[in-house]
């Protein structure tokens, strides 16, 4: 018998969103060691997430017997790790992992299940262009990725990207699940136009809300291409450039640029 039937509910929490630090944010310390409470209350947040996924992998994954090689998911985090922001291929990541494919499609599995990752799918609709279908890969928080990989201490250049990528991914969908902003998250990448692509597409109802994050600080015009070429998706109502830090301002295509700091200001009040 259930006895929770048609009374249970169920809540996410997600590591610390910006406004919950209450003035004690720093972008690049969200980027390089996440926002996770345990980490933030540590005196040594490095070796806190290197115990964490640690933790991780002998408490949660072996404990619990969710897997029956600890060696090949342990292959396997670092390698997904790297993936963080990226469409993933099965079958490529089957064989950087040294694993059966089926293999791969339930350690993804697992990586959603214990709240560890997640993924967005690409969004499809019946253009001229036809949308990629690969999902792309997020993890939780990016002092998670970080240890993952076995990569703590200062950021490097090329990580930057992903990272803050994965941030503004975090931030909107802790912001859904809290407050319902929108119904369905996807990416947009047309298959016919390499390179091309937009991060997130965000419907609600009928509409649609684009928007692409970059980690620098200034506004260049090569960084708005996906979301030029989306304004032909009907129903996009809104186009979204993030950057790090940027000014406010709006191209002469319609596409608002603004920086990490408005976006979030945004999802607190509902306004996207």
């Amino acid at each position: 018998m259930n006895l929770l039937a048609g009374r249970a509910l169920l809540r996410s929490m997600h590591p610390f969103l910006p406004p919950e630090l209450e003035g004690r944010f720093s972008l690049d310390a969200a980027l390089r060691i996440g926002t996770l409470p345990v980490v933030l209350a540590s005196t040594r947040p490095e070796e806190t997430l290197r115990a964490y996924i640690h933790s991780y992998l002998k408490e949660e994954i072996q404990a619990e017997a969710l897997v029956r090689s600890l060696a090949g998911f342990a292959r396997f985090l670092p390698i997904a790790a790297l993936l963080h922001g990226q469409m993933v291929n099965v079958s490529s990541l089957a064989r950087d992992a040294g694993v059966a494919r089926t293999t791969v499609n339930d350690y993804l599995e697992i990586l959603e299940d214990t709240l560890l990752a997640f993924r967005v799918p690409g969004f499809e609709a019946r253009l001229r262009l036809r949308e990629r279908k690969h999902p792309k890969l997020y993890w939780v928080d990016a002092g998670l990725v970080r240890a993952a990989k076995d990569q703590l201490g200062p950021l490097a250049v090329e990580e930057r990207g992903p990272l803050f990528e994965g941030l503004v991914a975090n931030c909107l969908r802790a912001w859904n699940d809290y407050r319902g902003l929108y119904d369905e998250l996807n990416y947009w990448a047309p298959t016919e136009a390499r390179g091309l692509e937009v991060d997130f597409l965000l419907r609600r109802g009928k509409r649609f809300v684009a928007i692409e994050a970059k980690a620098g600080t200034r506004y260049r015009p090569e960084d708005a291409r996906g979301l030029d070429s989306i304004a032909e998706l009907p129903r996009v109502s809104r186009r979204l450039l993030v950057y790090s830090q940027s000014p406010r301002l709006t191209t002469a295509s319609g596409i608002e640029v603004v920086g990490f700091d408005e976006l979030v200001t945004l999802l607190e009040r509902g306004r996207l």
